[in-house]
């Protein structure tokens, strides 16, 4: 076997050995912010997936909880301060509870509920040649950390648990938030 056919296969072996270790363990993936996202995610061509999200109430959810509303929602469940609970925080703030070693310097909690809430931390698949691969289909999103979104994913704050909650109709509020990339 010539050296450049064993470093090839060789660079092949460790490039989908090291997806495979980080598909084991998902705490290995970290969170961008949304600002990591913008990079891709801006332009018409790409869907402007950002803007969408800049346009919609998720990218106001940590904002809302400096409200004159939700002061009253708090003071009503022993809150002192909403912007500080666990227990508004971790529907109104992607990541809210991640260790800081697992923030990338362009996350901000003052984003609220950002691409990585319904995405899953884009540390490995923000990168163009890992987007190319999943597109491709020769990587599974989810050993990348990309997960597919559900009606789930959106129950897991859209519920009855909410003191705002409202009768949540999955098929009609994901329209509001369709962010699809364009075909071509």
């Amino acid at each position: 076997m010539s050296k450049g056919k064993f470093i090839f296969i060789f660079t092949v072996f460790v490039t989908f050995f090291s997806i495979e270790v980080l598909a084991q363990d998902s705490n290995v993936f970290n969170y961008t912010g949304a600002l990591g996202c913008k990079k891709c995610h801006k332009s018409a061509k790409s869907g402007a997936q950002y803007t969408v999200w800049q346009d919609n109430q998720h990218s106001k959810a940590f904002t809302t909880l400096a409200s004159g509303e939700a002061a009253k929602i708090a003071k009503e469940k022993g809150i002192a301060d909403p912007q500080k609970a666990k227990e508004c925080l971790k529907c109104h703030v992607t990541a809210y509870d991640m260790p800081a070693e697992r923030l990338e310097a362009k996350y901000a909690a003052e984003e609220g509920v950002s691409c990585e809430s319904c995405h899953g931390p884009g540390s490995a698949y923000s990168k163009k040649k890992v987007k190319n691969a999943i597109a491709a289909g020769e990587i599974d999103p989810a050993t990348v950390g990309l997960l597919k979104v559900t009606k789930e994913t959106c129950l897991k704050c859209h519920n009855e648990e909410s003191p705002t909650y409202k009768p949540f109709d999955y098929e009609k509020q994901k329209t509001k938030i369709a962010h699809p990339k364009p075909k071509g």
